[in-house]
């Protein structure tokens, strides 16, 4: 964690002023999201990064629970939550192997840009099946590297190495990913990728 933790904090002030590569798939990835929420839920966010997802979806749920790593990614993300008057997300910083989270107690589980970035993948897809309630989501945006970005493989070592590129970067395809989160026990609800380059967007329920 400490590694990974080091990186993000050192990128977080330009992670923060970047422009979202692809604004339009992004707003719509937010208003798929927000209608499968209800004032009621309680969400986790894994890996929130510098809050913007957490913010936009504040109003349309309870409480959001969110964390990350990376300490100055959670600065930001405070300090835009305070600037926005959000008063319903509680910021933590931990691994996600690190939360302490109660088996079915969760209405949704978003995981955005985070999947690819695993050694234990699958691990962490059965986790967070425990952790929701049944007829709970699973809401994930991830680059599916292999699929047409395989020749980048090589590369990532490389760019680790200089500091451009986070400890782990996994390569696999949309087909192995949504195999990983079906085989898990979930059902797939909605799937959308904007082109083959660009993230999957999963949101699959836990049935019960």
């Amino acid at each position: 964690m400490d590694k990974s933790a080091k990186f993000w904090d050192r990128i977080a002030e330009k992670y923060a002023n970047d422009p979202i590569a692809d604004e339009d798939s992004y707003q719509k990835k937010l208003k798929i999201t927000q209608g499968y929420f209800t004032p009621e839920m309680e969400v986790l966010e894994l890996a929130c990064g510098t809050g913007s997802t957490a913010i936009v979806h504040a109003p349309y749920v309870k409480h959001i629970r969110a964390t990350d790593i990376s300490t100055e990614m959670l600065r930001i993300a405070k300090a835009r939550a305070d600037a926005a008057g959000i008063t319903n997300i509680t910021f933590e910083c931990s691994s996600i192997d690190g939360l302490k989270v109660l088996d079915e107690s969760l209405d949704a589980v978003m995981a955005h840009s985070i999947l690819h970035l695993l050694e234990n993948r699958d691990e962490v897809i059965a986790r967070v099946f425990r952790m929701l309630k049944p007829g709970g989501l699973f809401i994930s945006s991830t680059i599916c590297m292999n699929d047409a970005m395989w020749f980048l493989k090589p590369v990532i070592p490389v760019m680790h190495f200089f500091g451009k590129a986070p400890e782990v970067v996994k390569f696999f395809t949309v087909k192995e990913l949504l195999n990983s989160i079906a085989d898990t026990g979930f059902e797939i609800e909605y799937q959308w990728q904007p082109g083959k380059s660009k993230a999957a967007f999963i949101v699959a329920k836990k049935g019960g």
